[in-house]
């Protein structure tokens, strides 16, 4: 169907440009239809949106806010040192299984 929109557009502009041009020179009247014929075609594929590419949803803004998309990890960086939320490894200074690790145990 938007083919056919340019196709219409394209035959109208050379039309328009054909009677424009009546009762001159030949050249005048192949250039007036080329000149037609460019103007329809740009102005029939601007409104049937033929050359623009479907709008794809972007994956990042599916997961916006759940601590997993890029944005996300960028704006807690300070707090989760560039680990994903709730998947930072536990430091090397912290004890686990309780005691103070000294001596006095």
């Amino acid at each position: 169907m938007r083919k056919l929109v340019v196709i219409g557009f394209v035959i109208a502009g050379a039309a328009i440009g054909l009677l424009s041009s009546l009762g001159e020179t030949l050249a005048l009247k192949v250039f007036m239809m080329g000149l037609g014929a460019l103007i329809g075609a740009i102005a029939g594929a601007a409104l049937s949106r033929i050359g623009r590419g479907r709008p794809t949803p972007r994956r990042d803004d599916a997961l916006r806010g759940l601590g997993t998309s890029s944005q996300d990890l960028m704006e807690n960086y300070w707090r989760d040192e560039g680990h994903p939320q709730f998947m930072k490894p536990p430091s090397p200074d912290s004890k686990q299984f309780g005691g103070t690790g000294g001596m006095a145990d």
